[in-house]
């Protein structure tokens, strides 16, 4: 008698046998980590930093994607617009910014202080070690935590006293990929991508077939639709995850450690991946990380966080000159990383 979780199995290794050259899977057997034949990325089906965001979508669904696409980036100038429009003293406003925030629980002072801004398509990467109150920042801003005090600003708006339904209409505007991806397991993968387009309740079900399908190529997850988020590795998930915040049209991401627990090759390809929509589709992003490596890659500017308190806030170039002790620790001992 064949044993029914076998034959599931057996269907799922077809399935990955059937998706296209262009999904991680393949390009982690076969390509070199070698930087001198990482170069030729092209010919191995990996987009470098700046190829368009649908150069590796089916002729079949490309219009839909690529009109899905500008109507986001579209959107996302006339939001920074509007927040300019709102503050004539600034040349260009924040999106987000932090203002004098501290929190705590119980004893423990998780934040104190911290102070920082994000410009409308600019991306800030939150540096420090575990446990320093990094992702803190991001479940505040999100509305899954409150602050205990000082003002926090999104999209023009203080959202520190803001109640659970207002708070869903920032979370229109900002979407978060977790560290674990945050899918839906019960649910394929086609359909988690699908879950905010069936929010939103614009499109029919051909639409929607076409931008998910359009979305997971374009992460490099093509093929994927009908498996399970349990099929798929930590790297692939976080792309699905990245596919599902896109498909909601947002003003702004934020990435909760987006290259923890993966392989170098896959980290490059997320960084690559975060960049490209930063610059086609003007992106405001958050990326909290530990890595150097990816900050360099991503951020126009640098918040440093150590033990809860504000050590450093400015650019890259910045960073690297700064004579406080514990910056150059962190960087001193980044150094022995090898690059994503």
């Amino acid at each position: 008698m064949t044993d029914p979780n076998e034959e599931i199995e057996k269907q799922n290794v077809e399935k990955r046998s059937q998706v296209d050259t262009h999904t991680p899977a393949e390009k982690l057997a076969d390509v070199s980590l070698d930087p001198e034949i990482r170069s030729d990325n092209e010919t191995k089906g990996i987009p470098e930093a700046e190829s368009s965001l649908t150069s590796d979508v089916s002729e079949d669904v490309a219009p839909a994607v690529e009109e899905f696409m500008a109507v986001a980036a579209e959107q996302n100038e006339a939001a920074a617009e509007e927040i300019a429009a709102q503050d004539n003293n600034v040349e260009v406003a924040p999106y987000i910014s932090f203002e004098d925030v501290s929190k705590a629980f119980g004893d423990l002072k998780v934040l104190e202080g911290v102070s920082f801004f994000v410009k409308p398509g600019e991306t800030l990467c939150i540096l420090g070690r575990s446990g320093v109150g990094k992702s803190v920042s991001l479940q505040m801003l999100m509305g899954f935590l409150k602050a205990d005090s000082g003002r926090i600003r999104v999209a023009g708006e203080d959202i520190c006293a803001f109640n659970e339904k207002q708070m869903q209409e920032i979370r229109k505007k900002v979407t978060m990929v977790f560290q674990n991806g945050a899918l839906f397991d019960s649910i394929t993968v086609g359909e988690n991508v699908a879950f905010p387009l069936r929010e939103k309740g614009e499109l029919d079900e051909e639409q929607m077939r076409q931008i998910v399908k359009g979305l997971l190529e374009m992460v490099g997850v093509a093929g994927m639709d009908d498996l399970l988020p349990s099929d798929l590795s930590t790297g692939m998930k976080r792309s699905v995850a990245i596919a599902r915040a896109l498909a909601s049209q947002p003003e702004a991401v934020l990435y909760d450690e987006p290259t923890t627990m993966v392989d170098p090759l896959m980290a490059h390809l997320l960084g690559n991946l975060i960049m490209r929509l930063k610059d086609q589709l003007h992106l405001t992003s958050i990326v909290v990380t530990h890595d150097m490596r990816l900050a360099e890659k991503l951020a126009d500017r640098i918040f440093f966080l150590h033990e809860g308190k504000a050590v450093f806030f400015g650019t890259m170039e910045e960073m690297r000159k700064s004579k406080d002790p514990i910056v150059q620790e962190f960087l001193d001992l980044d150094d022995l990383v090898l690059p994503v």
